[in-house]
């Protein structure tokens, strides 16, 4: 089993591994939010997989027009699945879980989102509005647990953060809980580059 678990991990990273070769140190991607603008620094040494696979994802428009489908105060903004209606929208890719880079959920911090499959990250992430050090990967000997890839940070509107996880949710759609009941549309998402 951890044979073939090694086996699989190699052939996912050597799939992305043209793409992450390419890709930039330190990219700049702005968020274009309902609520306001988010300006994010991506860790392409850090996450070089996870990063590529952002920006192909931003620079094909995947993320224009979807919303932040979970929002908790004290605790995150997720967004980057679902059309302002709750439908589902995803990517056939799943990448591997680069957790292990030394980077951790810290309050500013963007993370991919993921299932209890480690390796299933797609198109999901989430803003960190807390110190989500639980989200890191724990390295214990004998209980040892992947956590939640940390690719990048909130460089500017980390304010715009706080008021989407502010604003007032509840059930909708497929969920629960934590739904903004006024949807917050991702109108656009693209690389930055300052003047």
């Amino acid at each position: 089993m951890k044979k073939t678990l090694i086996a699989l991990i190699l052939g996912l990273s050597s799939s992305f591994s043209l793409a992450a070769d390419a890709v930039p140190a330190h990219p700049y991607v702005k968020i274009e939010t309902t609520e306001g603008d988010i300006i994010l620094e991506l860790d392409g040494k850090q996450a070089p997989i996870t990063v590529a696979h952002i920006l192909g994802l931003v620079d094909s428009g995947f993320y224009d027009g979807l919303v932040f489908h979970r929002v908790i105060p004290g605790f995150m903004a997720q967004g980057g699945g679902y059309t302002p209606g709750l439908e589902h929208k995803e990517t056939e890719d799943k990448i591997p879980n680069e957790s292990g880079n030394g980077m951790s959920n810290l309050r500013g911090t963007i993370a991919m989102a993921r299932t209890g499959d480690p390796h299933s990250a797609n198109s999901q992430f989430f803003i960190n509005v807390a110190d989500n050090v639980r989200l890191d990967p724990n390295k214990n000997n004998t209980r040892g647990s992947w956590g939640y890839t940390v690719f990048g940070f909130v460089i500017e509107g980390m304010e715009v953060v706080d008021k989407i996880v502010s604003v007032q949710t509840g059930p909708q759609g497929p969920f629960r809980t934590d739904v903004p009941v006024v949807p917050i549309v991702i109108k656009k998402m693209s690389r930055y580059h300052f003047e």
